[in-house]
């Protein structure tokens, strides 16, 4: 005759597990940046994905870095159409689809984190992230960059010094400025500038402090401007899901990811103020000269984008002149 064993108690709550495990729905999490190497937004997705994990809410988030899940540019329109759960996205890559995505990367709208801080609660970022829902994503978390220049021919510091220079900028509205300045202007992500300056199709980049020492650009570069007490150039690169994903959620999953999202945030703010002082002790350590804008300098060159960026993103963007108010009437 034979006997069947009854399972143990041990047996069965491996079972138990194995079955939620296997319940779980999988989000899948895409960035541009390198995993495991420190990168602040690499970081961030990272940190939600353990916060949704603890929170045991039937919720798994995947993390796919260094584009190899979808290329940078691709993982905007995979987020609107669904193909893409999350995504750590500098927004300005997505302005060919929404041009009001622009005002996310304006010469001298950003002064400092905290003034970022003030406009992440305005009427201006309202603006923003009506876009981003009608354009089938939302905000988990918020996250401004601040960055500056780098050169392998002369410092970068008043627009006359980046006449004859072919330079990366981020988007739209550096690059229309940067060309009235004299600049050649090259477009592409910043995960692809280090093998553009090794090859010689970029003499010069603008990006974050973060992505200057996350690809390592200090090995192509002769001199750095940091951002210092007048940064031009800040970048705002949030956390989003696809809409369509969200709406798929339990109440129970939107409100874990909401608070991993928060937590985020809060880590994001607590060492945004160090990454500046570590790109620059970096670069220095490695032999490249570091310099920083005077206020005449940035004075001359926001004179430039009100001629050129602030203007063409008034008349040509819907909405645009309410945009640019918005966001300097925050003081």
């Amino acid at each position: 005759m034979k006997r069947f064993l009854l399972p143990t108690a041990a047996a069965l709550g491996l079972a138990i597990a194995a079955s939620h495990a296997s319940a779980d729905t999988v989000l899948r999490a895409s960035h541009q940046f390198p995993g495991g190497q420190g990168d602040i937004r690499d970081e961030m997705v990272q940190m939600m994905a353990r916060h949704v994990a603890d929170a045991d809410v039937g919720l798994t988030i995947e993390v796919y870095p260094g584009q190899s899940l979808f290329k940078a540019r691709e993982q905007w329109g995979a987020l609107a159409r669904g193909r893409l759960d999350i995504t750590s996205l500098p927004l300005d890559y997505a302005s060919g689809r929404h041009p009001e995505f622009s005002a996310t990367l304006m010469p001298g709208l950003v002064r400092n984190q905290a003034h970022a801080q003030r406009l992440n609660d305005s009427e201006y970022m309202t603006m923003i992230k009506d876009v981003i829902l009608e354009g089938g994503a939302r905000v988990l978390s918020d996250a401004w960059l601040s960055g500056g220049f780098a050169s392998s021919e002369q410092c970068i510091t008043s627009p006359e010094t980046i006449n004859g220079q072919n330079i990366r900028a981020a988007g739209p509205a550096f690059e229309e400025m940067l060309e009235a300045a004299g600049a050649s202007i090259s477009s592409m992500p910043s995960s692809e500038v280090y093998t553009a300056m090794q090859t010689g199709v970029l003499e010069a980049a603008n990006t974050s402090s973060m992505s200057f020492i996350s690809f390592r650009l200090y090995e192509q570069v002769d001199c750095l401007t940091e951002p210092g007490e007048f940064a031009l150039w800040f970048m705002y690169e949030p956390i989003l899901i696809s809409e369509q994903v969200w709406q798929g959620l339990t109440e129970e999953q939107q409100a874990a990811l909401m608070e991993a999202g928060e937590a985020a945030e809060v880590y994001f703010a607590e060492e945004a103020a160090a990454i500046d002082q570590q790109m620059v002790d970096l670069y220095k350590e490695n032999g490249v000269e570091v310099v920083s804008m005077s206020e005449d300098d940035y004075n001359a060159w926001l004179e430039i984008a009100r001629e050129t960026s602030y203007k063409n993103f008034a008349d040509n963007v819907p909405n645009g002149q309410a945009i640019i108010d918005a966001a300097l009437a925050v003081e």
